[in-house]
C-alpha cells in the first residue's frame, strides 16, 4: 500500500486503529482502486451493493427515490468517508439506492468476499470495521435527531458548517433534498443570510 490512492487510506485506518505498515499493506491488498467519472454511478437501484467505498477523492451522493420518482439524497461522501449500501452489502439483496459521483472520483473498493478473506487473514480488522459501523450509526443517529429538532434554517447553518468541504460542491437542488426541503426555500434561507 506504498502509492498515493492508499495514503488517505492509512490515515483514517490510523485514526481508529494503530496497525503496522505490514497489516496496512496486508489491508490495501484487498481492495480494488477505481476513478469514477462525474454523473456516473458506483450503484443503481435494483442492484445488488457487492462493495464498501473508501472515498479517495472526489464527491459521491447517495439517493433513493420516492414513490413519485423524486431524489431523496440521503448523505453524501467525500475524501475520507466510506460509502456503501450497508443493508444491500450485508444481505445481498437489491438495493433501494444510488451511489453517484458528483464530480470526477476516485474510490478504493472491497468486495463482501475480499472482506471475509481478510477478516480471516487479520482478525484485527473485524473490530477496525466495528469501530467505523458504529461512528457511522452516531452520526445517522444524531442526523436524525437534527432532522426532528432543528428548523430548515438551522439544519442548513449546521451543514455549511459542519461539512464546509461538502456544501461548496453541492448545487442547490441536492442540498435542498438533503435537507428535506424545496429548492426555493433554500434559495430563500440562503438570499436572508446574504442581506445580514
Amino acid at each position: 500500500m506504498t502509492n498515493v490512492p492508499y495514503n488517505l487510506l492509512r490515515e483514517n485506518i490510523n485514526s481508529y486503529l494503530s496497525l503496522s505498515k505490514k497489516d496496512l499493506d496486508t489491508i490495501g491488498n484487498y481492495f480494488t482502486f477505481k476513478e469514477v467519472k462525474k454523473k456516473a454511478f458506483l450503484l443503481r437501484g435494483g442492484k445488488t451493493c457487492r462493495f464498501e467505498g473508501f472515498v479517495v477523492e472526489g464527491c459521491f451522493r447517495v439517493f433513493t427515490l420516492d414513490q413519485k420518482g423524486n431524489e431523496i439524497n440521503l448523505y453524501f461522501a467525500v475524501g475520507g468517508w466510506w460509502l456503501m449500501d450497508i443493508d444491500s452489502f450485508m444481505n445481498q439483496t437489491p438495493s433501494d439506492l444510488y451511489i453517484q459521483a458528483l464530480e470526477d472520483s476516485r474510490v478504493l473498493l472491497i468486495s463482501k468476499d475480499n472482506k471475509s478473506k481478510l477478516y480471516h487473514s487479520l482478525p484485527i480488522v473485524e473490530k477496525l470495521f466495528r469501530i467505523i459501523f458504529q461512528k457511522a450509526l452516531v452520526s445517522w443517529q444524531r442526523r436524525l435527531i437534527r432532522n426532528h429538532c432543528l428548523t430548515a434554517k438551522e439544519r442548513y447553518f449546521h451543514f455549511i458548517e459542519a461539512y464546509p468541504n461538502i456544501s461548496t460542491k453541492l448545487s442547490n437542488k441536492h442540498l435542498a433534498s438533503y435537507l428535506g426541503i424545496s429548492h426555493e426555500f433554500l434559495s430563500k434561507i440562503k438570499n436572508a443570510d446574504k442581506v445580514k
